[in-house]
């Protein structure tokens, strides 16, 4: 039997205690893996275990795809309608909603996030999408097509059946309910893998799944690393769709599983090395409120982060001289402490990626305007860092940090610096900063990225669809387009008498 974890929180914020089963969670129930191993789970802030999960291999994948193929034939799909699907899922948020501080606190504890924003965001955001997907899960209509006086076409949205969905370690409730509501809705069962270092909030929706209906084998989730349970979810011949978001190159790795297995129906939610640009025209307060937040928000690790700021030269110095002034007041610390703003990076594996991003700066000879190095003497923690005097070449300006450092780049015309903003690999978001509404909708429509953001930056909604341009992804996640990842269309030919 799998271990519970058992966790007691005394903090400014939060004092209560947690329990969380640390199994894989197939058919409704929490088991050990076929190999009996596990993944230990460590604290970013000291580096220490706080607990061990079992780690899920692609026996147990091909376990959980028969439980999801049994539920989908028999009690979820077209055998449950969409508005009694909607009730579950609505039951799911108002728990999610009911615990929304214990999952708070176990984000931080885990993940590194301060408990403040995992709980206005991370959590919030959750609750809303659940309870958004709950709504559309009866209203997937199809539609009537005239052809003829002989006969009556009509299409059906169907669900898929069982999906597999693997999700990253940033934002782990959050992505649970990007990926689990609209695939319920529509009516499929699912395979979710969480990232290794972040499964905790992931294995306690599960558990309120129990609590909420869920018949079992519609949701499991197996805890597990990307060469092994991952592999197995992209590979498997009995999954009809992927859902992925992380990396560009992992993303790649699994377009090529479908491709080379049933060609399944893939998802990708990739990376981003996002442009900021800041016109003479703007309100300077308000640009640096939103590249401070567009940045340093969720320690950079964002895949929309404003990583790229362009500053027009008329206003650089005095922007710069203040962005600093503000970067210099972001509270980096205890992840439970109010007034702390920014906590560690995820992982030693996240941190040493970050500060070698940093040296590769200072050797291709960018200026390290302010931070640059280690902050405290344990953990994962980094000082907010702005990098000035760069160019296109240097892998800062062109490479997903995923972590608190920007570069500020000093542009003079607009075509300039469309010019440069769309210089990347990626088009995941953008911003712009001006009080000219022509200018910022000629701009907006000139970038190349899924999102942009007219004097703000990272903002996300339930119902306002997310994704990329080139390679920052394939599809959309949330609104009304993502639920088109999770279903097919029949058409139907009804025939009135008509002979051949």
């Amino acid at each position: 039997m799998p271990e519970t974890f058992v966790h007691k929180f005394d903090t400014p914020v939060f004092k209560g205690t947690v329990e969380i089963p640390t199994g894989i969670f197939i058919d409704g129930k929490f088991i050990d893996g076929a190999d009996g191993n596990y993944i230990d789970v460590v604290n970013p802030t000291n580096g220490k275990v706080i607990t061990r999960v079992s780690e899920g291999t692609p026996k147990d994948v091909d376990r959980a795809v028969e439980a999801a193929q049994r539920a989908f034939d028999t009690v979820w799909g077209h055998n449950m309608p969409g508005y009694e699907r909607g009730k579950l899922l609505y039951r799911l948020a108002e728990l999610i909603e009911k615990y929304q501080d214990e999952f708070s606190a176990v984000e931080a504890l885990d993940n590194g996030k301060t408990f403040a924003w995992a709980k206005k965001s991370d959590i919030t955001m959750a609750i809303g999408t659940f309870r958004y997907y709950a709504g559309w899960a009866d209203k997937l209509h199809g539609n009537t097509i005239e052809t003829s006086k002989d006969k009556i076409v009509y299409t059906i949205n169907e669900p898929l059946g069982v999906v597999g969905q693997i999700i990253p370690w940033n934002f782990p409730l959050m992505m649970v309910s990007w990926k689990l509501g609209p695939a319920l809705a529509a009516g499929n069962t699912v395979i979710l893998k969480p990232s290794e270092f972040t499964p905790l909030t992931a294995l306690f929706a599960a558990k309120l799944t129990v609590e909420a209906g869920f018949p079992p084998g519609v949701v499991n989730v197996i805890n597990g690393y990307g060469s092994t349970v991952g592999s197995a979810i992209a590979h498997h011949m009995h999954i009809e769709k992927v859902a992925f978001t992380g990396s560009t190159l992992i993303g790649r790795k699994v377009l090529e599983a479908s491709a080379k297995t049933n060609l399944k129906d893939t998802s990708l939610e990739l990376g981003g090395k996002s442009p900021n640009i800041i016109f003479d025209d703007c309100d300077i307060e308000q640009a640096l409120d939103w590249a401070i937040h567009g940045i340093f928000w969720n320690h950079g690790q964002t895949c929309c982060a404003g990583s790229r700021i362009f500053v027009h030269a008329k206003i650089y110095d005095e922007f710069l001289a203040r962005f600093t002034e503000r970067t210099k007041q972001v509270k980096v610390g205890d992840p439970f402490s109010p007034e702390t703003y920014q906590g560690p990076q995820v992982s030693q594996q996240q941190y040493d990626r970050v500060m070698e991003f940093i040296s590769s700066g200072k050797e291709q000879g960018a200026t390290v305007h302010l931070g640059g190095e280690r902050w405290g003497k344990e953990g994962y923690f980094i000082q907010p860092t702005i990098f000035t005097d760069v160019h296109r070449d240097m892998r800062i300006v062109q490479e997903e940090i995923f972590g608190p450092v920007g570069v500020v780049i000093r542009f003079d015309d607009d075509d300039d610096v469309v010019h440069q903003a769309n210089d990347s690999i990626y088009g995941l978001a953008a911003s712009i900063f001006t009080k000219n509404i022509d200018r910022a909708l000629r701009t907006s429509q000139r970038l190349k990225a899924g999102t942009a953001w007219i004097n703000c930056a990272n903002q996300l909604h339930p119902q306002v669809p997310f994704g990329g341009y080139k390679q920052s992804g394939i599809g959309r996640e949330l609104g009304e387009h993502a639920l088109e990842h999770y279903t097919a269309v029949k058409s139907v030919h009804i025939n009135l008498g008509h002979k051949p």
